[in-house]
């Protein structure tokens, strides 16, 4: 199952979520440069997004890869999340 998740900032337009970092907090990037990533915090009252450094979110995603293994998610998990991790970062 292949779900794409989009999100608008208001001055940045649509972002595209990398993948989920720990609860209610998801990375996201630009939809078209993809140079651009934010932490967004997604709470009952608001919907907060701070940016943070291309090498930070990278950063992130290794660490969510690892995490993958180690819990022993499913390979087509792994499979997409390291795809998204190839086409961003390398």
């Amino acid at each position: 199952m292949n779900s794409e998740t989009y999100l608008n900032h208001p001055t940045f337009g649509l972002l595209y979520k990398i993948c989920s970092v720990e609860n209610n907090q998801e990375l996201f990037t630009t939809l078209y440069a993809q140079r651009l990533f934010f932490l967004v915090t997604i709470n009952s009252e608001n919907i907060s997004f701070e940016p943070i450094s291309r090498s930070d979110a990278r950063l992130i995603v290794e660490s969510r890869l690892r995490q993958l293994l180690r819990t022993g998610a499913s390979k087509e998990v792994y499979k997409q999340l390291n795809g998204i991790y190839q086409r961003t970062f390398q």
